[in-house]
Formats: structure tokens, sequence, C-alpha cells
């Protein structure tokens, strides 16, 4: 049976919540929801998620010899900016851009790495074909947070996946670029390197970012596409691999919660210090 076939998908839609809803809360509820849903507690969850003018950063990203700089030009930009706990690198998110997460339960069976991977690229392909979009898996150089799983038409990368495992639960997380420009996200994320580089060589080798291999769905068939229609079209594909509840949080999940967004709290604080 695919990952995807569950019989019950608790769906919690946080699309439209605005500007007040932090990147932190979003990072605490998915190690929430991993632990439920890894302890049995839960059935699969998916939560769909957007959030305004934030830049998330990865581990590496806060290692920047000029971090301090790095953070300014994000401010200067008007964006604020999250170290996230799961894997990769800087990518930015605005309100043309549509974040997913599902997640499942290694209870019965351990997934390996690629799994939940290719169950997200699988996903993502259903819930693109009604609009005739048709992608590429696999790293696209040059593109910000490159990797395996990038998802891509013509050479430009319109989406990443990331995953986070929290005992015995997994969350595999896309970031869709809907509408809006591609190029100029990336132009972001270059300015970002730039100014936490100054030219010094560092053991680690950050992205060299080509702006013009990103795009934005929108940008790429030439549709008028929005957040709305795609998250739509996501929980339409939802109700075809399982029954769907619309779900909040249970009261053991709502502790949790709060012990999860204290350590995301702790972990920006370490990260960027007092410039935060």
């Amino acid at each position: 049976m695919s990952l995807l076939d569950q019989p019950v998908w608790r769906v919690f839609d946080q699309s439209s919540l605005g500007s007040h809803f932090d990147g932190r809360q979003s990072f605490a509820l998915d190690d929430t929801l991993c632990e439920s849903v890894g302890s049995g507690a839960s059935a699969c969850a998916a939560r769909l998620w957007v959030h305004q003018q934030t830049v998330m950063l990865g581990i590496q990203d806060t290692r920047l010899p000029y971090l301090h700089d790095a953070l300014d030009a994000l401010k200067q930009a008007g964006f604020s900016y999250v170290a996230r706990n799961s894997g990769g690198l800087a990518v930015v998110l605005d309100d043309g851009v549509l974040n997913l997460s599902l997640i499942f339960s290694e209870r019965d069976k351990p997934l390996s790495i690629d799994e939940p991977f290719q169950a997200m690229a699988g996903f993502i392909e259903r819930v693109l074909n009604p609009f005739g979009i048709t992608f590429e898996t696999g790293e696209i150089a040059h593109s910000y947070c490159p990797g395996r799983y990038d998802l891509s038409a013509g050479g430009r990368k319109f989406a990443g996946i990331s995953q986070r495992r929290v005992r015995g639960g997994v969350a595999v997380q896309i970031y869709l670029c809907v509408s809006g420009s591609g190029p100029a996200r990336a132009e972001l994320i270059r300015t970002f390197y730039k100014k936490g580089l100054q030219g010094e060589a560092t053991r680690f080798n950050y992205p060299d970012i080509d702006p013009h291999v990103m795009a934005s769905l929108q940008e790429m068939s030439g549709l008028k596409l929005n957040v709305p229609q795609i998250a739509s079209a996501v929980l339409k594909t939802l109700q075809m691999s399982g029954k769907v509840i619309g779900s909040s949080l249970s009261d053991r999940e709502s502790r949790l919660f709060g012990n999860y967004y204290e350590r995301m709290i702790h972990r920006n604080e370490k990260a960027f210090g007092n410039f935060g």
C-alpha cells in the first residue's frame, strides 16, 4: 500500500492565518504532530501553511561568518527569519508560497529516508495533474536550498522538500512557489549569502545562486494560479487517498505544542543572540 493511502487523514489548514502566524509555531506544530502520530495517538496528518515575508534558515545558514550582515539584508528587504529544525538551507516564504507537511508513523514499520520524500513528490504529481503541470525530480544546481528532491520543469525549480523525524513520527515538508517571482525570491537569498560570506572561504559550500533557475508555477505554466487554488487541489487529492477530517489539537497535543514551541524559541535565541 502506498504511504499516501491512509484510512484517515487529519487535516490542519493554516493557509490563511495571516501575519500573526509565527514561523517558529509551524515547526513546533509539526514536531507535536510527529510525536502524536508516531505514538499511535493520532491518524496520519496533513498541514497546509503559509507565512508572510519570512525566510526559513537552516543550521548551516546560522553559521555564516557575517551572519548579522546577512540578517540585516533580510530585515532591510522587509523579511523576518526563523532558524528551523528540519534539514536544508534558506528558503523564502510569502503569500505566494504554499507549504504542506505530511506526517507519517513509523510505529508499524520503519521508513527509509527516501520513502517519505518519494511519497510527497508522488502526492504533488497528483495535485498538479488536473492543471496539466508535469515536473522532474532531481537537484537543481544554483537554486536556493538545493537537494535531490527538488521539483522543477524546464530546469526551473518551483519546490523543495525537507524532512524531520521525532519520536516515531516523520514529517515531510514541501514549499510550493505558486505565484509571484521565483527569480526575485532567489535574488533575496543570493544577497543573503553575499552579505553573509563577503568573499570569505568556508568549510561548508553555500549555494552559488542563479535567480533564473527558480520560478513559480504561475510563471512556468502561464496559468493564473494562486495559493487558495492549489490548497483546494491538495485537499481534493487527500480525499482521494483516505477519509479527510478537519482537526485541531487535542488537550494533550496542546501541552506538547507548548513544550516544542519553547524549544523553537530557545533554538532561535541561541542562533541569533541579541540580533534576532
